[in-house]
């Protein structure tokens, strides 16, 4: 549904987006990651025939998108950063609007902006002026306005900003029951959403791509994924962590902090080992030893982790370079 090759914006001697290449198929939803300034938002705009791309294509639905523009926005749905809308106008008057600009006529206008305001429950605000509303309906209505026409792809900057929890779960969960027949991008800060929501996630910086994946996958990239807590009594956190780090599975080990008496370490494998290898080792030691395991868990990645150690090391790289 969406194929980005090469894909290059530059702005100056600013290369915002540089060689970018990925696809998005339908019943997919893309999670978009990346620090601020990483060519998010420019990217975004290209996809959507927004600003023209320097070099590189962007096709949609097998049609390209610089030969063939009416046709590919056609299909799209886009909800940009900041939600702009006519202020000025009523919600129901702004959705009127939209779907009129989509081509609608007569009934099919009304049924569509009907269909909108129960899916983004507008109905309390419909007949007040935009201007007039907080900012979390303000993005609803401008989220309705991107699926109005019931577009086969969705490109969303930031789709929940603003929204209080409850918003959010309900934007959320939209987006998980569209993301079955559509073809989703949508770009974020919130890495618990990418989780909550994404089939798979790409991390740009600096224009480039930088990670891509599955969230399990980018996870798994986490220096903590695989690692074992383990919290004890009956023995010293110094003697533990020695005997713990003489186990031959293990890579290296963490003193965790942990109130007394209870001694907390943080275990880490090494490169190739058996899945629960390593609990069964800490178990056997903790036996041996006639120490009492309080807890014994294994440690799932996280996502913020990989985000930082993936950015972080590309700003370095490029500061050595």
């Amino acid at each position: 549904m969406i194929k980005v090759q090469n894909l290059c914006k530059s702005f100056g001697p600013i290369a915002a987006v540089n060689g970018l290449s990925f696809s998005v198929e339908r019943g997919e939803i893309l999670g978009f990651l990346g620090p601020n300034g990483a060519g998010k938002s420019t990217t975004m705009r290209m996809i959507t025939g927004f600003i023209p791309p320097s070099s590189g294509s962007v096709t949609i639905g097998g049609e390209d998108m610089a030969e063939k523009p009416i046709i590919c926005k056609r299909m799209i749905g886009y909800l940009p950063e900041n939600a702009p809308a006519y202020t000025d106008m009523t919600v129901s008057e702004f959705l009127q609007f939209a779907a009129e600009l989509r081509g609608m006529r007569g009934n099919r206008t009304q049924q569509a902006v009907d269909r909108v305001v129960e899916m983004c429950s507008l109905k309390t605000v419909l007949h007040q002026s935009i201007e007039t509303l907080s900012k979390g309906f303000r993005h609803r209505t401008c989220f309705a306005q991107a699926i109005i026409h019931d577009p086969d792809i969705l490109i969303m900057d930031e789709p929940t900003d603003g929204l209080d929890p409850n918003q959010k779960h309900e934007i959320r969960a939209l987006i998980r029951r569209m993301g079955e027949e559509k073809a989703i991008i949508f770009s974020t800060h919130i890495l618990e959403e990418v989780e909550a929501v994404c089939s798979r996630a790409i991390i740009i910086d600096r224009g480039r791509i930088v990670a891509n994946g599955t969230p399990q996958e980018l996870k798994n990239r986490s220096e903590t994924a695989g690692a074992i807590t383990v919290r004890l009594t009956g023995v010293s956190t110094a003697v533990a962590n020695t005997k713990l780090t003489q186990l031959p599975l293990v890579a290296k080990t963490t003193i965790l902090e942990a109130p007394a008496p209870v001694a907390s370490v943080r275990v880490f494998p090494k490169p190739n080992g058996k899945e629960g290898e390593l609990g069964l080792g800490i178990y056997e030691l903790a036996t041996r030893e006639q120490w009492k395991i309080e807890e014994l868990r294994c440690e799932e990645g996280r996502l913020d982790d990989v985000f930082r150690s993936i950015t972080l090391s590309e700003t370095a790289t490029e500061k050595s370079s």
